[in-house]
């Protein structure tokens, strides 16, 4: 039984009494906003009171009385100008999380993209440059949309391209020659960049030799260049590995702009229907399709960032055959990708329709946009590292068993609620008293509803209470929000927009939190039984929708 096709079913034929034909495909009904007016709500007498002659009032007047009663449906009301308002029978709604307690885990979504095959891009820093906090947020992102359509059905592979050559390289280098350093550390690249970035900007000299380095780097002509490129690449490899081993991300692909570049210069020359020399480059004019004009070979004979991004394509479609791969990138960069992928498209047609993107904001403080340019940034580690030190002194007083580890979550799950609530184009702005606050709307407050949950379910488990809803009982706020929890996701899955779980989650742990300060849960009486029940329908669905952000769910806190 699916009260929600009920409905739709139900509104069609009344709505052909009347002589207005549609499907149930062109019926808006969705969640309400607010769960006092019932669970769902339809505009369908506004959309369509004109053709049927009528006021929408009085159209949704006479749709009611010709639906009679819908199975599945307790309560049918009209509110305002002709909205009509469903409430779902409390009895449909038990049986649907009764199906869910059966499965511990990550129950309810359905599987809307089984055998589809996507790639997700996402994080990409680049060697010889900090992992600075904005690469946490395409890292946060990106890893939520990769677990919402593997948790839909998809075969989702991550993937990381990182800019392992070009001009950052060079200017990394430079500087640890001019140092004389053999064995960098991670402190010395962290230094290196930023230094020769200021030098290139303000010293001819320094620009012309680091011109001259990059050239080196690429035709691998110097061994004294060559070993110390390696030393850094690799260095800054495996300190990445160690931060996304705290941030929960395990990535299935490598690209690197030293294997793309060559593929992508061999892409354009193959195609000088789409690509023309311009001034000793070669570009792709993309004025013809509104778009502007990029270089995709400089005047060197070295591929840019948009010919690697070509190569990068090709490598993709060669390591996976998927039927999308969906590129996680910063808002600044959405021209440019435009561009690019417009010049994909026709380059490479049979890859048409499988190329995409998805633009993040910014993370910044109240002082703006940390530069790596600049040096003035604040690392990713730093931040993780900041609040987990805040985090500890409370941890230390918790009920885990490891508080070193419970800090590190609570810390992982402090900034990246703090990305995941907000919409996916706009900017982070960072609070760090916020982002730890338990009293709500972070991270920490949601881990803290999931370990309070636990908490019970492992007291009433020792006790012996049969976990068991009471099918016939009222359906709360809190048991109303539960059942939600599928069609949330489902939607964040289809827009690719994560906040929409991330706020579902904090709806429901404050509908829970609310609901536990008014029961005895643990009483000894019969209704223990249904009290636990819901109790712990709320800790899976706490744990699979932290899951589905990346936020590690503590059972002890």
């Amino acid at each position: 039984m699916d009260p929600v096709l009920n409905v739709r079913e139900k509104l069609v034929d009344a709505l052909k009494d009347i002589g207005v034909s549609i499907t149930v495909t062109d019926i808006t009904l969705g969640l309400t906003d607010n769960l006092s007016f019932g669970d769902y709500a339809t505009s369908v007498a506004l959309a369509y009171a004109k053709e049927a002659g009528v006021k929408p009032r009085e159209l949704a007047e006479k749709l009611v009385a010709s639906m009679g009663s819908v199975e599945g449906i307790s309560k049918i009301d009209i509110a305002g100008p002709g909205f009509i308002n469903f409430t779902l029978d409390p009895r449909f709604v038990y049986k649907s999380l009764e199906a869910g307690l059966m499965q511990e885990e990550q129950w309810g979504s359905g599987l809307s993209r089984k055998g589809k095959k996507m790639m997700i891009e996402y994080t990409d820093p680049n060697p010889f440059k900090e992992f600075h906090i904005g690469h946490l947020v395409p890292n946060t992102l990106g890893e939520s949309i990769s677990r919402l359509l593997m948790f839909s059905g998809a075969e989702v592979k991550r993937a990381n391209y990182q800019g392992d050559v070009g001009i950052h390289v060079a200017k990394s280098l430079f500087i640890q020659l001019e140092k004389g350093i053999t064995d960098p550390t991670i402190e010395d690249l962290a230094s290196a960049y930023p230094e020769g970035s200021r030098r290139y900007d303000e010293d001819p000299e320094a620009k012309k030799a680091i011109d001259e380095l990059n050239k080196k780097i690429y035709d691998k002509s110097d061994e004294k260049i060559n070993a110390l490129y390696a030393k850094g690449r690799a260095l800054s490899l495996a300190h990445f590995e160690e931060l996304y081993k705290v941030l929960g991300t395990t990535f299935d692909y490598y690209f690197f702009e030293s294997e793309t570049g060559p593929i992508g210069v061999k892409e354009v020359r193959a195609h000088p229907d789409v690509f023309e020399e311009s001034e000793g480059a070669v570009v792709f004019k993309g004025e013809k399709y509104g778009l502007h004009t990029r270089v995709f070979i400089n005047k060197l004979g070295l591929p840019t960032y948009e010919a690697k991004e070509l190569g990068l394509a090709r490598m993709k479609a060669e390591k996976y055959q998927f039927d999308l791969t969906l590129t996680i990138t910063a808002n600044e960069q959405a021209e440019y990708f435009k561009v690019v992928m417009k010049a994909m498209e026709l380059s490479l047609p049979d890859l048409r329709g499988k190329l995409a993107f998805k633009t993040n904001g910014l993370l910044r403080f109240a002082d703006g946009k940390m530069s790596s340019r600049l040096g003035n940034i604040i690392t990713g580690e730093e931040l993780i590292g900041d609040l987990k030190e805040k985090a500890m002194e409370r941890a230390s007083k918790s009920r885990a068993t490891d508080a070193q580890k419970l800090a590190g979550e609570v810390a992982v799950g402090a900034i990246k609620y703090q990305i995941l609530k907000q919409g996916f184009g706009k900017d982070i702005i960072f609070d760090r008293e916020r982002a730890l606050s338990l009293e709500g709307d972070s991270g920490p407050y949601l881990q803290y509803a999931h370990a309070r949950t636990s908490a019970i379910v492992e007291k009433a488990r020792g006790t012996g209470i049969v976990v068991k809803f009471d099918t016939a009982s009222g359906a709360s706020e809190l048991v109303r929000r539960l059942y939600r929890f599928n069609e949330i996701v489902m939607r964040a899955t289809d827009e690719l927009e994560p906040h929409l779980v991330a706020t579902y989650l904090i709806n429901l742990a404050a509908a829970f939190n609310s609901w536990y300060a008014n029961e005895q849960i643990l009483d000894g009486t019969l209704g223990a039984s249904h009290k636990v029940a819901i109790t712990d329908i709320t800790r899976q669905t706490l744990k699979n929708g932290l899951w589905l952000l990346g936020i590690p769910a503590p059972e002890k806190m």
